[in-house]
């Protein structure tokens, strides 16, 4: 999971739910276009155009406006800015497996659950150079879930994160790095703005983190 730092929600969103009247009250199922789009671009702009769940690169074609806590349950949330992500679609490739918000769908559990705005979200898991994902802590039942729910562990999810651990944490630089070079490459990633990360930079930093706690 990645961390999301939610911004200021856009002008025309914040001015359409503020045009309810004693006729009309606005609703999830009522925004349209040009307030949708705009709704949209501003969630993927402060994400960075990646997924709130897997961090991998999204754009406007291939993600869509994700309810963290489903809009079915809580219908008071659904035009609340901060219960709003983005998040990826399934791939392209036809019988490919649903992953993140699409698979989520309607779930939630008020006692297993974590939030991409949880600052401490991407502490909670730890990565194998499988790419395999698990729970940082075997006994932290959200993570477990998290994981479950969102179908992060599917091959697609774990052949790109082995992809991108493998190539800079070959044998070589784990025998001649230093406890220095993994904590400046830590900081260098979690300094660097979001606009500027790459996809799965998070888990190159975690995993530089797990190493620096062996």
């Amino acid at each position: 999971m990645k961390r999301v730092l939610k911004g200021a929600e856009p002008a025309s969103f914040t001015e359409w739910k503020n045009s309810a009247s004693d006729e009309w009250n606005p609703t999830y199922s009522t925004l349209q276009n040009p307030q949708k789009r705009a709704l949209h671009n501003n969630l993927l702009l402060e994400q960075g155009f990646f997924c709130c769940y897997c961090g991998r690169e999204i754009e406007a074609s291939n993600s869509h406006i994700e309810h963290f806590r489903p809009q079915e349950q809580f219908e008071e949330l659904s035009l609340e800015y901060q219960n709003l992500h983005a998040s990826c679609l399934r791939e392209t490739k036809p019988g490919s497996p649903l992953h993140c918000g699409h698979r989520k769908g309607n779930w939630f559990d008020e006692a297993h659950h974590i939030s991409p705005m949880d600052e401490r979200c991407e502490l909670r898991f730890r990565y194998l150079r499988t790419g395999e994902i698990q729970p940082a802590n075997s006994e932290d039942l959200a993570a477990s879930k998290m994981i479950e729910v969102l179908a992060l562990d599917i091959a697609y999810l774990n052949n790109r994160r082995q992809n991108v651990i493998r190539l800079l944490f070959d044998d070589e630089f784990i025998t001649q790095t230093s406890e220095e070079d993994l904590t400046r490459l830590v900081r260098a990633i979690r300094s660097t703005d979001i606009c500027d990360q790459k996809p799965f930079d998070h888990i190159i930093a975690r995993y530089a983190e797990q190493l620096l706690s062996y």
